[in-house]
């Protein structure tokens, strides 16, 4: 009996796998979300991504074996929280330093997010890696902000407004090129924040 028998194929699979460094599994990734932004999820295919990337696709369908598998794991190696970090020490600065955090990188990620709506619906793995990489991080890293604001006294527990301000961040970051044909950028989100955000929670 050879080695490889003896392993067994789940071993020999590993075993693959591991000839991929983090770095070019890091390179596939991104050439694949970015293939989704610039063309649409349907159009994305393995062989192309393989093309661009300079590999055989048989290596890709080794690896994640479906383009939903691919997509959902690049969504999820891209996962980050822009908003770590933030704490100038009053909850009005917090929610402006937000709003320029998320204002620099809305045009990517909207596009991102617009590019995989129907395909969200349809398979609820990618979905799940959606909320995971873009939403949900960003989302609890905005509630401990406001949770902040409320421990420091400068918003009342009880403000009405305090559930509904990630909806209105995100909202009008989804929202603007749809309406005005322009991305949320940090100056856009910045005033939108002073003008709509900041009001209701009672600050200024």
């Amino acid at each position: 009996m050879t080695s490889q028998a003896a392993d067994g194929p789940e071993t020999v699979a590993a075993s693959r796998r591991s000839k991929i460094t983090p770095e070019r599994e890091q390179e596939f990734f991104d050439a694949v979300l970015e293939q989704v932004r610039a063309c649409g999820y349907d159009s994305v295919t393995m062989e192309g991504v393989a093309a661009t990337t300079r590999c055989s696709k048989a290596t890709l369908y080794r690896q994640w074996k479906t383009k939903p598998q691919f997509v959902a794991a690049a969504l999820r190696a891209s996962r980050q929280t822009r908003f770590d970090g933030i704490d100038t020490g009053t909850l009005a600065d917090d929610l402006r330093e937000a709003a320029r955090a998320a204002g620099a990188w809305s045009a990517k990620d909207t596009r991102l997010l617009q590019a995989l709506g129907h395909a969200v619906m349809e398979d609820p793995e990618l979905k799940k890696a959606l909320r995971e990489a873009l939403i949900d991080p960003e989302i609890d890293a905005l509630r401990q902000i406001l949770r902040r604001g409320v421990e420091r006294g400068e918003v009342a527990a009880d403000n009405p407004a305090l559930e509904y301000i990630p909806a209105q961040i995100f909202g009008v970051l989804r929202a603007r090129p749809v309406l005005e044909g322009e991305d949320a950028d940090p100056e856009y989100i910045v005033r939108f924040v002073e003008a709509a955000v900041l009001p209701t929670l009672g600050l200024t």
